[in-house]
């Protein structure tokens, strides 16, 4: 069961990572629309729609999903439990990383727990204290956090900007356009730095 679980997890924390480049769900601030599953996803109503229109459009493409999404995990969770957190949830499963390799290397899953674990577990597994562990859960927590900044801020930027600068080891200025008008062109378009100007 334990090799399943962290299988599901593996395939569900490349799913996170994989998302926003694949567009299967992502909201890219310079574009300021949501994808999902590769295709845009945009209110529906223009300037001249009625009201009712838009009032029908913003149910139909924000609450609706926010409800679908909202009772299926709920009845998920009824039903199975908390499989979300223990089998899928990328955050657990780092967490859970970091957590083991604090009991190695300090006997405590965390800095905050004042209780050293016993080295022999209920299931009879072995876990000696090794000071050595601390260097290998160092260098693991910054990787994660690399790795789990980027990752967010593809969610909203482009993903193949971020990955290019990073590739690139270049900091270009990633921009969103402010809303225009619909006869603005290209050329006039204002825009707002999110990195401050040197």
């Amino acid at each position: 069961m334990q090799r399943y679980r962290t299988l599901a997890r593996l395939a569900f924390f490349a799913l996170f990572v994989l998302a926003p480049p694949l567009d299967l769900f992502r909201f890219d601030l310079t574009l300021n629309h949501l994808f999902f599953l590769g295709e845009p996803w945009r209110l529906g109503f223009t300037a001249q729609s009625d009201s009712m229109e838009m009032v029908g459009s913003i149910f139909l493409r924000i609450f609706l999903p926010i409800f679908l999404v909202v009772g299926v995990g709920g009845w998920i969770s009824w039903k199975y439990g908390r499989l979300y957190c223990g089998w899928l949830c990328p955050h657990f499963a780092v967490v859970e990383v970091v957590n083991n390799l604090m009991r190695r290397a300090s006997g405590k899953p965390s800095l905050w727990e004042k209780q050293v674990l016993p080295e022999q577990q209920a299931d009879g597994k072995h876990i000696p204290r090794n000071p050595w562990y601390w260097s290998v859960t160092g260098v693991v927590v910054v990787l994660i956090s690399l790795v789990w900044a980027v990752v967010l801020l593809t969610y909203l930027l482009p993903p193949k900007d971020i990955y290019s600068n990073l590739l690139s080891f270049s900091l270009n200025r990633l921009r969103t356009r402010l809303p225009d008008a619909p006869e603005t062109t290209h050329h006039q378009a204002q825009h707002v730095h999110l990195y401050p100007m040197p």
